[in-house]
């Protein structure tokens, strides 16, 4: 599985603290019958030196890997809550 780099959130919480999240487009290749190879593609968001969560095999689609990821940063999605994100963008 390879990753690519989307971008970088900065947040500051409401204590003043920082926090960086960084975004990656998940890309996957599924093989089927004969030569026939497929990508599949997934998000990644992760803290620096911490927390990382994942969501693989979301879409076959770039174009809406690309755009859910761009709504990710955009709203600066943590990785504890990606998955009901990704649950509800379905």
């Amino acid at each position: 599985m390879r990753e690519l780099y989307v971008g970088q959130c900065d947040q500051t919480d409401e204590k003043g603290g920082q926090h960086c999240f960084n975004y990656y487009i998940l890309i996957d290749e599924i093989a089927y019958a004969g030569d026939l190879v497929c990508e599949n593609y997934g998000v990644k968001i992760s803290v620096p030196g911490g927390e990382s969560a994942s969501v693989p095999d979301v879409t076959l689609s770039a174009g809406r890997i690309e755009a859910l990821a761009a709504l990710l940063l955009r709203n600066c999605v943590t990785p504890s809550t990606l998955r009901d994100v990704v649950e509800d963008w379905l």
